[in-house]
């Protein structure tokens, strides 16, 4: 058997990610649509009732019950994040980020995208302290849904500008975790947590040993998920813990590692039900006793103006500085009109800033969780819009 040259490897990897994931945008606008036609129309009802179906088990003692909508929450995104955090692992080692010079651009501008939006929401909301337990909503990237508008544009689009905006979204991935760790964990359960530590320590165990089969790793990540939705700590944390500790040397080198086999099985499952499940679910928005006002309250117009203005602010400023400074350069293909339609498109926070709003305010009530569902709507659509409007223009026909 001949070995696979590890170029050619990552070049059919990357093929198949930005054509998966593009399609997959697609995939989710159309969910989200979906969600906003059925919640506004006499199946309003049934979609509600669906969202809080109670499924789950009883034996002897041991209950698990949720709505549907918890289980999509807490267990489906459970297997997003294992997938992101798979991601985040193989780019670290041996992909865009496993070198200075490649990460260096994408983590900076990464830095900004988060930090200004922050910042703006902040700044809209500072005077009330329940407000300002949503800052988080606006510093995500969708990346299925912008590589779905990219690839709207056809051969206009550089392979360096897709390259660039899928290493600023893992890397936003990255500080959403640890955002969401931080400062959305609650009520914590010594016990709990320990037995999902143990769980966790099994793992490394089996790394240790040199383990390479998946499912001992998937058995105790299922362990360590019901723990971890006990402890008051967000359940989907396990799927990150979980992604992380699969191995990403296979027992050759010519075979793909569990990890790559991994995350090559659940890419598709993810892209096309996980996400659109979770879309449907979380984008229904009824819009009959909405006014334009709401829009202006200060919750969703802290979302709209972090993620249509603080995202391509906060990413292109950065950008031009480190490339001002010598530090960084743009990739082949891009100029500064790309690097701000590509901002533009980082504005797209859509799943990430949805579950974030939901870790934000599901507990709290009122007019809170709909109003920042409204300004990740609004501002997902705007960013879109504009992105696909500029890049359009100002990008020439023919990159490849």
């Amino acid at each position: 058997m001949s070995r696979i040259n590890p170029v050619t490897r990552g070049i059919e990897l990357l093929r198949d990610f930005f054509r998966l994931q593009a399609a997959a945008g697609i995939v989710l606008m159309a969910a989200a649509a979906l969600a906003m036609v059925v919640a506004n129309s006499p199946w309003q009802g049934a979609y509600e009732a669906f969202r809080h179906l109670p499924i789950g088990f009883n034996v002897g003692g041991f209950s698990l019950v949720k709505g549907a909508e918890h289980w999509i929450n807490d267990g489906l995104m459970a297997v997003f994040f294992l997938l992101v955090a798979l991601e985040i692992k193989r780019e670290t080692l041996s992909g865009q980020l496993s070198s200075r010079e490649q990460m260096l651009l994408p983590v900076l501008c990464a830095i900004g995208g988060v930090a200004v939006p922050a910042i703006l929401y902040w700044a809209m909301n500072q005077g009330d302290p329940v407000a300002l337990r949503g800052w988080a909503i606006p510093t995500a990237t969708d990346i299925a849904f912008a590589l779905g508008i990219l690839a709207l544009l056809g051969s206009r689009v550089p392979l360096g500008m897709k390259l660039l905006l899928s290493t600023i979204a893992v890397v936003d991935d990255l500080v959403a975790i640890l955002i969401i760790a931080i400062f959305y964990t609650h009520d914590l359960a010594a016990h709990q947590l320990a037995w999902a530590g143990a769980g966790v320590g099994l793992m490394l165990l089996l790394n240790q040993r040199g383990v390479t089969r998946l499912w001992p790793y998937l058995f105790l990540g299922a362990v360590v998920w019901y723990f971890v939705l006990k402890s008051g700590v967000h359940a989907t944390l396990a799927g990150v813990v979980t992604g992380l500790l699969i191995p990403l040397r296979g027992r050759t080198d010519d075979a793909p590692s569990p990890l790559e086999s991994l995350e090559h099985t659940l890419h598709p499952w993810v892209a096309y039900l996980v996400l659109p499940l979770f879309a449907f679910t979380n984008a229904g928005l009824a819009l009959g006793d909405l006014q334009m006002s709401d829009l202006l309250a200060s919750v969703p117009l802290g979302i709209v103006l972090g993620l249509v203005l603080g995202k391509p602010v906060g990413i292109v400023a950065i950008a031009l500085f480190a490339r001002a400074a010598g530090i960084a350069r743009f990739p082949e293909g891009m100029d500064f009109k790309a690097m701000v339609g590509l901002g533009m498109l980082c504005g797209v926070g859509f799943t990430m800033s949805l579950f974030i709003s939901n870790l934000a305010f599901a507990s709290i009530g009122g007019h809170f969780g709909e109003a920042s569902v409204l300004g990740v709507l609004c501002a997902s659509v705007i960013s879109a819009l504009a992105g696909w409007v500029w890049l359009r223009f100002t990008l020439k026909p023919g990159n490849d």
